[in-house]
């Protein structure tokens, strides 16, 4: 208080007059990009692309081929826990050049009789330009969990081949 009864208040100036008003400024003109900053970023972008989408399309047949490979040995290694689960004979045979049937052999023959159960894969679904070629016998996995003899999958497309390997103790493996 100030003599007769009148307040007085005295307010103090920012601390730094200039740095305030530099950041006012600043948030008061933003307005966005300018158009030299987006054509910029547009042309680095395009850039990218141009050689980002060819690489990519280019590794797509390699990838489908070992997706395929690795359908075909997961279905195999499936055969053989069966076998051994079920202590039965489990048998695979392949009617067309994509796909792999697989059969429950209660009576262990080698053929898909009328009240055995099957399940046909075509792995031509998913990886659709890949093949199937095979030589050996039939993949058979008895209730031991070892195979009637050995078995060379072979499975191609325009990047090259894999195989899938079953050899006589049930080992499964891709090459």
């Amino acid at each position: 208080m100030i003599g007769n009864g009148v307040r007085s208040f005295v307010i103090n100036p920012p601390v730094n007059l200039a740095a305030f008003c530099r950041a006012r400024r600043a948030f008061r003109n933003n307005r966005g990009f300018s158009l030299t900053e987006i054509i910029t970023a547009i042309g680095v972008f395009s850039i990218l692309a141009m050689i980002g989408i060819p690489r990519y399309w280019a590794a797509q047949p390699g990838l489908r081929l070992n997706g395929g490979a690795r359908q075909v040995l997961g279905k195999l290694m499936w055969m053989r826990s069966q076998a051994v689960e079920e202590n039965t004979t489990y048998v695979a045979i392949f009617p067309t050049n994509h796909s792999l049937k697989i059969f429950n052999d209660t009576n262990a023959n080698g053929i898909a009789d009328l009240l055995e159960w099957t399940e046909t894969i075509d792995i031509g679904v998913n990886y659709p330009d890949v093949q199937l070629s095979w030589s050996g016998i039939n993949p058979t996995f008895n209730g031991r969990g070892t195979a009637a003899g050995s078995t060379i999958i072979t499975l191609s497309n325009s990047s090259g081949s894999k195989t899938v390997t079953l050899n006589r103790t049930g080992n499964v493996k891709i090459n």
